[in-house]
């Protein structure tokens, strides 16, 4: 089970964390992704880290301003967001299925069963 948390209202050109706390499976056995639906448009990738955090995978859009991390200690990944714009506003989910891939062109929603619930973020102009 997965539950991002750590949205909320933010200027643009502010700044959030979102984290992703896991419970009920081996966590660093697990890719994890971030993913992002915004009102009237399909659900994208933003960004993946494998299980021992050693690959990454960034979105273009996100690329420089987005970083994702993980801490396996505490069944943790976090997703901090910089220099956040309007266009980032969206329900974000984590995810992760045995299937999830942290590569460009591999990385994808289509692999995940089972999705929480998201955490809103909003991005004012």
């Amino acid at each position: 089970q997965l539950q991002a948390s750590g949205g909320g209202l933010v200027q643009r050109g502010g700044s959030l964390r979102l984290s992703c706390a896991a419970s009920g499976f081996t966590f660093d056995d697990y890719a994890i992704g971030w993913f992002r639906q915004a009102p009237g448009k399909e659900r994208e990738g933003v960004s993946c880290i494998s299980g021992s955090g050693g690959s990454t995978y960034l979105s273009d859009s996100v690329k420089g301003r987005f970083t994702i991390s993980r801490d396996n200690a505490k069944n943790t990944v976090y997703l901090q967001m910089n220099s956040l714009k309007p266009e980032n506003t969206a329900v974000y989910y984590c995810a992760t299925d045995p299937g999830l891939i942290c590569v460009r062109y591999y990385f994808t929603d289509l692999v995940v069963s089972s999705w929480g619930q998201g955490t809103q973020v909003t991005v004012s102009s």
